[in-house]
């Protein structure tokens, strides 16, 4: 692919966050919707019984994140097991395997990826989040924002790279394989839109490796070069963006990993600041700076006039809460570089990426979101 990154026409004015709190989007599940996912799984109850009792946690959750001042909500990912392969899986010409846990010697577990390849031409077969999204809408209350969070088409080049992509199908990567992706998932942003939505995250893991020295170094042991990916996968995203509907907010979430509180990668976003904060043209940016993992803020010189910088300055990751006023000084910290006006706060990740979730506690989860809301209307002022 040609480095240049192609700038599809989008409006002058872009849509704006529906408020300066945010979040991810994932969320700890109740126990009764892991058992009945179990029972289903066992073939003890059918596909309408699981989903009803799906509905009903959806309801919840969304009334949950009213209570605790957002305004934008999510279904709480509460019809996945995994934040990404439940979506690609159902795209026409992808095949996923299910992720493995592994248990280290000292006791602990890691999170062996999924295997994501493309074995035949990607296609949009089928509407995959309306049906979620309509029963989300039905949840809200006047002045919130039903948004729906979605895996980066970008995962489905980088996990395998080339060798991940049916040579059969895709004879050269160039131009056929990212417009058919890109067709994919703009006929998925269309059907949404026509719906409806007018808000989708895409959930992005590659850029936020492509900072690890170790993930660079494995992008080039398989025939992929770490310095031109970012560019490529702007331009990538891109052709996604000239497929999206008028008037909908498109935002990307930059993932470290989050499974059971761990992570997979570190280091700062420079390697891929210039290409993801110039050069693609998403309306808002989704930034994990939980900690030092994560690097300063003097990437964010590159952000875009017009786009947004939601600060991940909360950690999803353990249940003690962050000190207002230390938040408060980061804010100012990352001011130095991109304008406040750009800025808007969240927690850095969703609380449960996988069914799994993460090692806090339900009134973790809801303290820490208040924190949020808090202390975004202090600093923005409602704005």
């Amino acid at each position: 692919m040609n480095a240049a990154i192609s700038s599809p026409q989008i409006p002058a004015a872009a849509p704006r966050l529906p408020a300066r709190h945010d979040h991810v989007g994932s969320f700890l599940r109740p126990p009764y919707l892991l058992e009945a996912r179990a029972r289903f799984a066992k073939g003890e109850i059918g596909a309408q019984q699981l989903r009803a009792i799906e509905d009903r946690a959806v309801a919840e959750i969304a009334n949950f994140q009213q209570q605790v001042g957002l305004k934008s909500i999510t279904d709480g990912e509460y019809r996945r097991e995994y934040f990404h392969i439940d979506f690609l899986d159902q795209l026409g010409g992808v095949q996923t395997t299910l992720p493995e846990i592994t248990r280290r010697a000292d006791g602990s577990e890691e999170l062996r990826p999924p295997v994501i390849r493309v074995i035949d031409k990607v296609r949009h077969t089928r509407n995959i989040e309306v049906d979620n999204f309509l029963h989300l809408q039905s949840c809200l209350c006047a002045g919130c924002t039903a948004k729906v969070a979605i895996p980066s088409p970008t995962m489905l080049h980088f996990r395998g790279g080339r060798d991940g992509i049916s040579r059969e199908a895709y004879p050269e990567l160039e131009s056929a394989f990212y417009d058919d992706v890109a067709r994919a998932y703009g006929d998925e942003l269309q059907a949404l839109s026509a719906a409806g939505c007018s808000y989708v995250q895409l959930d992005d893991t590659n850029l936020a490796y492509l900072c690890d020295p170790k993930m660079r170094e494995a992008a080039r042991v398989r025939g992929d070069d770490p310095d031109e990916l970012p560019q490529r996968y702007a331009n990538f995203v891109n052709k996604v963006v000239a497929r999206k509907p008028a008037g909908m907010l498109l935002a990307m979430h930059l993932c470290r990993g989050n499974f059971k509180s761990t992570f997979a990668a570190s280091g700062d976003y420079e390697p891929v600041a210039e290409a993801l904060l110039s050069q693609m043209n998403i309306d808002a940016y989704f930034l994990e700076y939980d900690d030092a993992r994560s690097g300063d803020f003097r990437p964010l010189r590159h952000l875009k006039k017009g786009k947004i910088a939601v600060l991940g300055l909360i950690t999803s990751k353990t249940g003690q809460l962050e000190d207002k006023d230390d938040i408060k000084r980061r804010i100012d910290e990352a001011a130095r570089h991109a304008p406040l006006e750009q800025l808007a706060l969240s927690p850095q990740c969703g609380f449960a990426s996988s069914a799994e979730g993460n090692a806090i506690s339900w009134d973790d989860q809801r303290r820490k979101l208040e924190l949020v809301v808090q202390i975004a209307d202090e600093v923005w002022g409602g704005r």
